[in-house]
């Protein structure tokens, strides 16, 4: 049996999911969270082949919680499952030791045998979005970059900006300028915007 953990904040999707996978005659459901800070410690306790990971969670990202798992159960297979198909998320998570990224409108058989091919050591990725992914390039924003774009994205001022990250008025503007200039936008909420649509924050 494929053990698998579950990690979608909609628990309507998140149940239909289970429900689903857990006809397969391969597959079991053991166990299921709602937040990505949860991912780690249930995958910890329940020891699942295989995690499949919804994008944009509360508490942090399925993307960072991929991370997690590569560093704390290497062991477990991560599955990338999203509504938001974006270039930037596949480099991600790859990045973060994923093993798949799937859209969500694929059938579930699609995904069930999605799940055997990367426990079998392949890795499976959305035709369309791999083909995307290639054309838009590699993400150009530095860790530092982004991460200034992101908290800038609530509309906070400069000066609050160097507070709260630990640096220099001048340094955060210098991040904003370069930021602004690699996403080719006019100021940081188009930054922000243009970064986010590509799947870089």
């Amino acid at each position: 049996m494929i053990r698998l953990l579950l990690a979608e904040d909609q628990g309507m999707m998140r149940s239909a999911l289970a429900l689903l996978l857990g006809l397969e005659p391969d597959i079991e459901v053991v166990a299921q969270v709602d937040r990505g800070d949860a991912v780690l410690a249930a995958a910890l306790e329940h020891r699942p082949d295989a995690a499949l990971l919804d994008i944009e969670m509360p508490g942090t990202s399925g993307l960072d919680a991929a991370a997690q798992l590569r560093t704390h159960l290497p062991a477990c297979r991560v599955i990338i499952l999203t509504t938001f198909g974006r270039p930037g998320y596949l480099r991600r998570a790859m990045d973060g030791g994923a093993r798949g990224f799937l859209v969500k409108d694929a059938p579930v058989e699609e995904l069930a045998a999605a799940i055997r091919q990367v426990l079998a050591g392949q890795t499976v990725i959305d035709p369309a979005l791999a083909a995307a992914a290639l054309a838009a390039g590699p993400n150009p924003l530095t860790d530092r970059e982004r991460e200034v774009l992101s908290a800038a994205a609530d509309g906070a001022s400069v000066a609050d900006l160097a507070i709260r990250l630990h640096l220099s008025e001048s340094t955060v503007r210098n991040y904003l300028s370069a930021a602004i200039g690699k996403t080719a936008t006019r100021n940081r909420m188009e930054a922000v915007q243009a970064a986010r649509a590509q799947g870089w924050l």
